[in-house]
């Protein structure tokens, strides 16, 4: 028997006022919190960008300053682009005292984002499925999902939509549900009707400028990554500044302390996604924990994990830092006394170095 073609619905496809209104209720059944259609245009935000490039505040990711073209028009990237549908995923597992940061100096605290399965592997998967339902609706159309995987600037294109602004930490902030969610892109094809931007609602607070642990936030609206922990402890590879290690305290992937004390996340929702929660104990292993840790163990520990993304010897320098922050402890001393060269490369051994020295400073 001959498969049976789906029939096409030529009456939506040709409502795009009625098809956007079903996109955005398929988009809800597949998970995501939100769905807003964005127009293929961020030229706007070149100065902005080039600005931030200028005062070096991009550190080492050079990647930023390349395809400004397709950055400022999106459309480049996927021919036959009309709008992009811009969509997000809460990934909070428990929601978090308000304007509190926890005091845990002997656990490795893991952003909140990277204790379940990689977000981008979620986020690609359900726009893929949006795709198929789309195109098993209203029939063949461009299409291409992205999930930080593009020179696109994901957050403009989703607040110029109306779905949320930014605040002045540079996060998006959504009125009904704080911060704490992912952002993904489907780039289509289907001429829908654009969403529009909506107010912006950080006031005169300044609560995540003053709470940032390494002042990374210079200005509202300003991060220097070259101080920031998120990226120190994820995409540098190199020897952390003494001057920021004891201000890293225990974060060993990431940093929430921003979204933490922002007053917006009192709203914040709880994900509905089984993927996002945490994995292996990664929400609560000791410090000495993870500095036990070989290679082998890391590997299968953050297997289909972000935290694969900043490898062993980045992880292991991240969690020796974290040892010379922790509490006075003969244990630590113990293992920070002892090398192993044939695990630890000299990143990890000079780091290791600094944390045995805060720890016996703190004895005498």
């Amino acid at each position: 028997m001959p498969k049976a073609i789906p029939s096409i619905d030529l009456q939506l496809r040709n409502d795009p006022i009625a098809l956007k209104a079903w996109i955005k209720a398929e988009a809800q059944d597949l998970g995501f919190a939100d769905c807003v259609v964005a127009r293929p245009d961020t030229e706007d935000q070149i100065p902005h960008l080039q600005a931030y490039l200028d005062k070096g505040y991009h550190a080492d990711m050079h990647y930023l300053a390349e395809n400004l073209d397709k950055r400022a028009n999106p459309k480049l990237l996927v021919e036959g682009t009309a709008c992009i549908l811009c969509v997000r995923l809460n990934y909070l597992q428990e929601k978090p005292q308000g304007r509190y940061v926890p005091e845990q100096p002997d656990v490795g605290i893991i952003a909140r984002y990277a204790r379940g399965r990689d977000y981008h592997k979620i986020m690609r998967g359900r726009l893929k499925q949006l795709a198929q339902r789309i195109e098993a609706k209203v029939g063949q159309f461009s299409n291409r999902p992205f999930s930080d995987s593009a020179p696109i600037f994901e957050k403009a294109l989703a607040e110029n939509a109306g779905m949320g602004w930014t605040g002045k930490h540079t996060l998006l902030i959504n009125r009904d549900s704080g911060s704490f969610f992912v952002l993904g892109e489907l780039f289509c094809g289907l001429p829908l009707p654009f969403d529009e931007p909506t107010t912006a609602h950080c006031g005169s607070c300044s609560a995540c400028i003053d709470i940032c642990p390494t002042q990374a936030i210079v200005a509202p609206y300003q991060l220097d990554a070259r101080k920031c922990i998120a990226y120190l402890t994820i995409e540098y590879k190199g020897s952390i500044p003494l001057e920021l290690r004891p201000q890293i305290g225990n974060r060993i992937f990431g940093c929430d302390d921003c979204q933490l004390v922002c007053p917006w996340n009192r709203y914040a929702k709880i994900t509905s996604i089984d993927d996002f929660l945490p994995r292996h104990g990664l929400d609560h292993t000791s410090l000495l924990e993870f500095w036990q840790w070989d290679e082998a163990t890391f590997l299968h520990k953050t297997e289909g994990s972000p935290i694969r993304r900043t490898g062993f010897q980045s992880f292991k320098r991240n969690v020796a830092i974290a040892l010379g922050n922790a509490s006075h402890s003969k244990d630590i001393i113990q293992q920070l006394s002892e090398q192993n060269t044939e695990q630890h490369q000299d990143i990890v051994l000079e780091h290791q170095h600094w944390a045995l020295q805060q720890q016996l400073a703190m004895q005498s």
